[in-house]
């Protein structure tokens, strides 16, 4: 069967609108069941983040280009909140990383921030939800070489030394698990229903160079892949999905080599900061030496004149004894002087 790639955005959130999908998606990766869920896509055009005075950003964004790029491409992050079987609500945020950009990172360090702010309503009432993130990307993390991996928490008793097997509303508001899916590393593997989720992400098989459609070559053994797939056929097959796809495409494309661009020239600046900052440390070093050895100096003169003092203070008690023996000297004269006068 023919699919599209739903890694783009425009392909993912084909998928995400349907309910059914939207809750095997998420219940599969929380390994619970799904009673409800209500998926919203945020846009988030990249434009607005650019600075528009950057000489790099005017190179690549003028005319025709900087329009197309403001209205068509955008950036969709997805926020779904879920009930589950046991009558919990959650929110979950589902991002998906193409690149390892650093403006993305960034942007949804203040996206999750602006979350944890956030009241959410449901049935008229405000609460504060507890968070999942599930985190899509494009690219490997080189430390971990798993295609699916669960950040989870738990409660530490520090002083006990034990699990705690109790939760608190407080500090899950404040705190939260994570789902990473690297794409890349997904293998053919089709045996449980995370590896039938995951097949469905793999980058392989693709039937055109740009890599927007693929033959998904595994049975559909199960309804809940079926249904997926066959959303995600009608979107590889349909024209105007299709043209939407390579739009977002070619956006990508001119994104990313913008930022390799920057991410070029910030490597450089990086490169000539660590060398100037280098050359300081070694000027320092210098610095610092000639200020040892000038200590040296002052010690030894220090040392010197010491000497000098003590020197000085032994001819002071020289003289000094010098004084006593004239002193003397001066007194036996006068009484000998005495003497002869008395005699005479």
């Amino acid at each position: 069967m023919i699919i599209a790639n739903p890694i783009y955005d425009t392909v993912f959130k084909r998928m995400m609108e349907n309910e059914r999908v939207a809750k095997f998606f998420i219940g599969t990766l929380l390994e619970q069941e799904i009673e409800s869920v209500e998926v919203k896509p945020q846009e988030f055009t990249y434009i607005k983040d650019l600075d528009q005075n950057d000489p790099e950003v005017v190179k690549f964004i003028t005319g025709k280009m900087r329009e197309r790029l403001f209205i068509n491409v955008f950036r969709l992050d997805f926020i779904a909140t879920i009930k589950t079987e046991n009558g919990e609500l959650k929110k979950i945020l589902i991002e998906i990383q193409k690149a390892n950009n650093q403006i993305d990172l960034m942007r949804f360090r203040r996206y999750l921030g602006e979350q944890y702010k956030k009241e959410d309503t449901i049935n008229n009432e405000k609460h504060t939800l507890p968070l999942t993130t599930i985190y899509i990307l494009g690219f490997n993390l080189p430390e971990i070489e798993s295609a699916c991996i669960k950040v989870e928490r738990n409660y530490k008793d520090l002083v006990n030394k034990k699990i705690i097997d109790k939760r608190s509303d407080f500090v899950e508001k404040l705190t939260h698990d994570s789902f990473i899916v690297q794409i890349q590393r997904i293998t053919n593997r089709y045996q449980t229903t995370l590896d039938k989720l995951l097949s469905v992400f793999e980058q392989n098989n693709f039937l055109d160079e740009y890599q927007i459609t693929k033959q998904f070559q595994h049975p559909t053994d199960n309804d809940d892949v079926r249904l997926l797939t066959d959303i995600l056929h009608q979107s590889g097959v349909n024209p105007e999905e299709r043209k939407q796809i390579e739009i977002e495409q070619e956006a990508w494309r001119t994104i990313n080599a913008l930022f390799e661009g920057k991410e070029k020239e910030l490597k450089k600046k990086i490169k000539e900061n660590e060398k100037a900052l280098e050359e300081n440390e070694k000027a320092l070093e210098e610095k610092e030496k000639a200020l040892e050895e000038k200590d040296k100096v002052l010690e030894e003169k220090d040392k010197v004149l010491e000497e000098k003092d003590k020197v000085l203070e032994e001819k002071d008690k020289v003289l000094e004894e010098k004084d006593k023996v004239l002193e003397e000297k001066d007194k036996l004269i006068e009484e000998l002087m005495k003497k002869l006068n008395e005699k005479k």
